[in-house]
Parts: C-alpha cells; structure tokens; sequence
C-alpha cells in the first residue's frame, strides 16, 4: 500500500492523488485503503516517514570543531535536495508538506516539533562545553529549512556548497543564549510519592535506535504533540531525561512528529557520536503505554507532566506548565 501510494504521490502529489487510485494500484479496495489510514494525510505522511528512514548512509569522521559539526550537519541535510527540477517524486524526497498542513493545529504542533529538532542539535553542539546552543541550532535548522523550500519552490536556485559553508560560519555568530524561562519561579512544587511502576518494553528510543531502557533512574516527562518546547526544562537538569511524545491522534499529528523526529534523528546519527545524548532518550509514544503505566488515563497533545524514578519508585510528580523543572528542583532541594 505504501509503495503504491508513493507512486500516486509522485506522479501526481499531494493535492492530485485519489485514494481510489493507490487502491487500484495497490490491489485493494478504497475501503481497505481506509481501514489502515484514515485520510490522505496519514497516508502521504507515512509515505514520507518511509523515504526518510530510508535515507541512511555512513557517518563521516567525528567532526573536530562546531564549525565543523555544522558543515557535516547541513551537507547531510542537504542531501535532500533534488537532483532534477521540482516534479512530485523529488518534492517527496525534500519531504514536502506544502499544502498538506492546512489547519492551525497542525501548523502549531509543527512549531513545537521545530523547537524539539532544535534542541536536540544543540545537546549534540554543546557537548563538553557549558555554552548553550539552542539559538545557534535553530539559526541552522531555519536556514536548511528555507533552502529546501526554495529547491521546491525555485529548483536549480541555491549552491548547497556555498550553504554549507555557511552554516559552519555561524558558529562564529556572538548570540546571547541565555535559558531562564520567566514562569519557572511560579512552578508549584513536585508532589512527592512512592509509587510503584512497571516500565513498559520494547519502545524505542528515537535518537539512538535501540530499545530504551526507561527502569533505570532519572526524570520521565511526558508531552503532548503541541507542548514538546517544555523538553528542556527536563533536560536542563543535567540528569537522566527520557522525553516521551503523547497524542491524541496518532494517525496524523503522531506522524508529523514521527516524520520529523526520524528525519532530523537520522541526520544528527550520521554526524555525531552517540555518546553526546547519553542522558536524554526520547520515545514516540503513540498508544499511551508509558503514560497509562505512570498511571495518565488520558493523554492529549496539550499533556505536560512528569515524574522522577528512582529504584524502580516513582518518588516524585508535577503536571501541568514547568512539570518538568518542578520535578527537577524537587531533588536539588532534597540533596
């Protein structure tokens, strides 16, 4: 189904297709097309998560300096850009959401998703050093984001080498990073507990690749699709931080993520090692598996809540705007 509809998309993309021809395509009726995704934008945005995990190659040498990483990064990045003109098949290689996100919400979720890509770049740039680099990485993003939508937009405009060595310049930029969010004072204090839980297996943390470990101790913040800018009131911590994605509709909102999540993860494994998110995980948790187990009933893309794991206890909760900074203060108050 999914090969057929990235044939539908590339011949005719988004705007153009017809279910009723990725059926035929497929082999299958419109109802069965619909019983695994429930409208063309899940389906469009699952073609998309599919060719960006498919864009995988060797990682290059660890880069020596920021200006350096910054290269590496774009000139992955980059590779994105079509070869040819702007026909449907290579806007879904720069993977394309012109006219897909029509509504306000998604635009918003897409926002937040933004902030999120961005901090993980800046994790991976401030590595063994205490600069925060949180403006510098959405200076990048902003800039890679634009060259792709002027191949889309203008096709054959643009040197991607002359951007690339742009974006090694900007490590040069004296920007003013500071983080201290105003309402982090006002934050109502963590609500100690001791709480059993069973972790839930088998999710996979979206940055590394591999099944993420989420028993051992540290802070679990659980956010919704439209609250992912709060991650790094958990990760400033400097403890162990898994971030954990909730939605109310995993079909669409749970895939833009997902798509965004994979294609910037998939870059930034390509140019730094590892070991420089080895305090941070972050699980797309679609069914609501670790919400249900830190006992959420209900989970939306506003949810903001976190709790503090320590021996296999939950030993502390907050919910709500700053949950993760309250969680985080309540261990420095305690030791």
């Amino acid at each position: 189904m999914l090969a057929a509809a990235k044939e539908e998309f590339a011949e005719h993309g988004y705007a153009l297709a017809k279910i009723d021809r990725i059926a035929d395509r497929a082999e299958l009726t419109r109802g069965a097309v619909y019983s695994n995704f429930p409208s063309k934008r899940a389906l469009y945005l699952a073609v998309l998560i599919d060719v960006a995990e498919a864009a995988a190659g060797e990682p290059p040498p660890p880069p020596a300096s920021t200006a350096g990483a910054l290269e590496q990064f774009a000139r992955v990045w980059l590779e994105r850009l079509p070869l040819g003109g702007t026909a449907w098949g290579g806007r879904l290689q720069l993977r394309s959401l012109d006219g897909v996100l029509d509504d306000e919400h998604a635009r918003e979720v897409l926002a937040q998703v933004a902030r999120l890509e961005a901090l993980l770049l800046a994790i991976a740039l401030e590595a063994g050093g205490p600069a925060r680099r949180v403006r510098l990485a959405e200076l990048v993003l902003t800039m890679l984001d634009g060259a792709s939508h002027r191949a889309e937009t203008a096709p054959g405009s643009g040197d991607p080498f002359d951007l690339t060595h742009a974006c090694g310049h900007l490590a040069g930029i004296g920007l003013t990073d500071t983080w201290a969010p105003p309402h982090l004072p006002f934050v109502t204090p963590a609500k100690p507990c001791a709480d059993s839980w069973t972790a839930p297996e088998g999710l996979v943390d979206r940055i590394s690749g591999r099944q993420a470990d989420l028993a051992s101790d540290g802070l679990i913040t659980v956010l919704g699709a439209g609250r992912l800018g709060a991650a790094e009131e958990a990760v400033r911590s400097g403890e162990n931080v898994t971030i954990v994605v909730v939605t109310g509709d995993p079909a669409e909102i749970g895939r833009l993520v997902r798509l965004r999540i994979t294609d910037v993860a998939g870059c930034l494994r390509r140019v730094f090692p590892a070991d420089v998110w080895q305090r941070v995980r972050l699980v797309l948790d679609d069914d609501a598996l670790v919400a249900s187990a830190l006992g959420l009933p209900d989970v939306d893309d506003e949810t903001e809540t976190a709790v503090r794991v320590q021996d296999g206890v939950i030993v502390a909760r907050s919910g709500g705007r700053g949950a993760g900074h309250a969680v985080s203060a309540a261990r420095k108050t305690t030791t």
